[in-house]
């Protein structure tokens, strides 16, 4: 996911700092000043006595993206020193990750919410207005801060570790730090008193025993293993004769380079060095596994693959447009019919192709579309893919919130038809740019991603735009049902547009002869 925002979202990244953040503040360029002066106004101790503290201050909003001065509370000055305490001790392998935890607020609850008619006489009115504050409680809401190395899916394992000791979080707000950290700070409910003490033992002990999560020390399952055994030396690129070029993206695992093998322009997508992982070696084995399988003109086209250490890679055919999220969001104009129909057509038949060789993608969103010169759209990042009859349970929350299946998010047993609903929503960007005839929208634009989430598993969907060709919307309805099973095949979807395709070429085409025969 994007990070530090998401990913953008989330990736966009699942992929930068787009949720509203707990601190909710002023948002003004001088803030880092502002703060600097609360923290002397109110004595603090450290403003005060150390001389260099507004550096040290400086320094750590230069670290974190603009997004996170804009959401500062001035109100609330000193959790930034707190921020930057937590930050601090992540640096400390042995106390990731780090966290912070303190009482926000009371709210609160009226336990009884019946309507009472009011009666004046005999001090009736009195006795309700009494009867109604014996009937009101109080929820403690804690604010909880957690730092360590920042990696895909962390945000994931975050909320699953605070759902499992019987959190519920309101607020989540995520940031990526320039040296690879994170910070994220979440809002929540659910714990049953204002001590923190007792929070933060309890999610010290459940941190403690999750810790093969953040140590990255974990050993691999089963399946994990079978993905690194996989034999590719068939495939493992001469790296003499390759050429790079210059770089053209930048994940929060890895970096996109240009370049040339053997007389053809390639990409080139490096696994980041650093801090690898168990769960980034089996997701660069499940690529390279999947794509030197597969064959279609909608999806990318692998070439080769560098499996030995220390310069992991794997170069596929170059797509000069890049992506279609970038193509979209950055489109000054409207996307016309014919054109959005043949993207949608070459998504469902590269996915449709996927499926009929038992390979479920879990993770098809805009971002992981790659468009050529000729407008051709190809399927692309398997990191996450797996054979459908591979065995085991899939893992819940893979993939990206905002394109995410409400079985998915649920923990729920899923299958092909989680791909069929991220179509859905890859379906909607796609509208919304005609619509609006401009940029796309992004899904649920207003909210974070984990709020994006608790919605899509209570029913919510994006709303239907406006003057679009109402089998489309039908269509993109049917793809996002809850029920998997009322979900199209993609295999019928390619039926769909291909008709609906002959229907617009074919209105096109008279209206031509009409306007020629005037």
């Amino acid at each position: 996911m994007e990070r530090g925002v998401v990913e953008a979202i989330e990736d966009v990244e699942e992929g930068v700092g787009e949720s509203p953040s707990p601190l909710r503040g002023m948002g003004s360029n001088d803030i880092k000043r502002d703060v600097f002066e609360r923290l002397l106004g109110v004595g603090n101790e450290e403003a005060v006595s150390d001389p260099d503290f507004k550096e040290h201050l400086d320094a750590h909003f230069a670290r974190l993206p603009p997004s996170y001065q804009v959401d500062v509370n001035f109100d609330r000055a000193e959790v930034v020193l707190i921020h930057q305490k937590v930050l601090t001790e992540a640096k400390d392998p042995e106390k990731r990750p780090a966290f912070h935890v303190h009482f926000l607020r009371l709210e609160e609850k009226k336990l009884d919410v019946r309507d009472k008619s009011v009666e004046i006489e005999d001090g009736t009115e009195v006795a309700d207005a009494l009867s109604a504050r014996r009937n009101v409680t109080y929820i403690p809401v804690h604010e909880i801060i957690f730092s360590t190395i920042d990696k895909p899916k962390l945000l994931s394992q975050l909320s699953t570790l605070l759902s499992e000791i019987g959190l519920n979080i309101r607020e989540a707000h995520v940031f990526s730090t320039t040296d690879g950290y994170s910070l994220d700070i979440f809002v929540v409910d659910g714990w049953d008193n204002e001590d923190t003490n007792g929070l933060h033992v309890k999610l010290k002990a459940s941190i403690a025993r999750s810790k093969r999560l953040w140590t990255g020390l974990s050993h691999p399952s089963a399946s994990e293993q079978m993905l690194m055994q996989s034999n590719v030396d068939e495939w493992e690129i001469d790296k003499r004769l390759l050429k790079m070029g210059e770089q053209i993206a930048s994940g929060s695992c890895g970096d996109l380079y240009r370049g040339t093998y053997l007389g053809e322009d390639v990409a080139i997508k490096f696994l980041r060095p650093e801090h690898p992982s168990e769960n980034l070696s089996a997701e660069f084995a499940q690529e390279v596994r999947i794509l030197r399988q597969v064959r279609h003109s909608n999806i990318i086209r692998f070439i080769g693959a560098c499996t030995k250490p220390p310069e992991i890679f794997i170069v596929t055919e170059y797509m000069a447009r890049g992506s279609l999220y970038n193509f979209l969001h950055g489109r000054h104009n409207g996307l016309e019919l014919p054109l959005l129909l043949k993207i949608s057509l070459d998504i469902s038949r590269g996915m449709d192709y996927l499926h009929q060789n038992n390979i479920i993608h879990r993770d098809l969103k805009t971002a992981n579309l790659l468009m050529n010169e000729d407008h051709v759209v190809k399927v692309a990042d398997f990191g996450v893919a797996r054979f459908q009859d591979q065995g085991g349970v899939m893992t819940a929350e893979t993939g990206t919130y905002r394109w995410m299946a409400p079985e998915v998010l649920n923990h729920q047993p899923y299958d092909h038809k989680a791909d069929v609903f991220s179509f859905a929503i890859v379906l909607w960007e796609l509208v919304t740019a005609k619509v609006l005839l401009s940029c796309a929208e992004i899904p649920y634009n207003t909210m974070t991603p984990l709020q994006a989430a608790y919605r899509v598993r209570q029913g919510m969907r994006p709303e239907l735009p406006e003057d679009t060709d109402p089998k489309l919307l039908e269509l993109m309805q049917r793809c996002w049902d809850t029920v998997p099973a009322m979900r199209p095949s993609f295999s019928e979807i390619t039926v769909e547009l291909e008709e609906l395709l002959k229907q617009v070429q074919g209105f096109g085409e008279t209206s031509q002869r009409k306007e020629d025969d005037l």
